[in-house]
């Protein structure tokens, strides 16, 4: 009887599996491993697309002109003699209410919110590769519906992006016949499709791979929970036992 109840009280008898040294322990499955990698490239494309202004391509004065929602390169300024010439360089625009249209200000907003949101997801899939206990399955599957609303926010932003066609600006580089959904002389620039494939491989195929990314807790792990979290109170009912 008392040595049972040294037993009951005094857990940290068990036996513990020791862990092999110099091993990296990890949380993801192998579908996991593959899901944190996609992950990383499918938020540093929509990233990096983001903030490089190649969404659209047009012409102003002979020379070449690129958008895209908060960006500009080439653009005219009053020279000598009221003439306007072309200044080559990349910048963006001065001011947030200086985006040609409200279509793009929503754009610039709503993308880069859905590739911050990509780009922390990313982050703790590939910490999860290194740390473990750090993504449960639930948690996997939450950091899955997170990359769908990210990956949605920047299909938005893509989908809005063509009602900004026919401000005055974009219509002076892309012959004055541009309109909403018609390009004119202008032509969508591959950062905009990269942009768009990174928001669609998030949504459809990393959410699927990110329900099966964290591991399944093992039996092991739960007995050293169950032990550590009981010591304290085992010791509290010693010493109160104890006359």
């Amino acid at each position: 009887m008392i040595t049972f109840y040294i037993w009951c009280c005094d857990p940290t008898h068990l036996p513990i599996p020791a862990e092999k040294p110099g091993t990296m322990r990890s949380s993801l499955t192998l579908v996991g491993t593959l899901w944190a990698f996609l992950s990383l490239v499918t938020a540093v494309a929509s990233s990096t697309s983001y903030f490089l202004p190649y969404w659209l391509f047009g012409s102003q004065l002979g020379k070449p002109v690129s958008f895209s929602t908060f960006r500009r390169c080439n653009y005219p300024v009053r020279g000598e003699g009221q003439s306007l010439i072309m200044v080559e360089e990349c910048g963006r625009y001065a001011s947030f209410n200086a985006i040609p249209s409200l279509a793009w200000q929503v754009c610039t907003v709503a993308t880069g919110a859905g590739c911050a949101l990509l780009l922390l997801v990313a982050l703790a899939a590939v910490l999860g590769c290194c740390m473990e206990g750090l993504i449960s399955r639930m948690m996997g599957r939450c950091m899955g519906a997170a990359q769908f609303v990210g990956g949605l926010l920047i299909s938005s932003g893509c989908a809005l992006y063509p009602l900004g066609w026919n401000s005055p600006e974009i219509m002076q580089t892309c012959g004055n016949v541009s309109n909403q959904f018609q390009l004119g002389t202008c032509r969508l620039g591959w950062a905009y499709y990269c942009a768009g494939g990174g928001a669609a491989a998030a949504m459809l195929i990393c959410t699927w791979l990110s329900c099966f990314a964290g591991r399944h807790p093992k039996p092991v792990m739960l007995v050293e929970s169950i032990m550590r979290n009981t010591n304290s109170y085992a010791m509290e009912l010693d010493h109160c036992l104890k006359p």
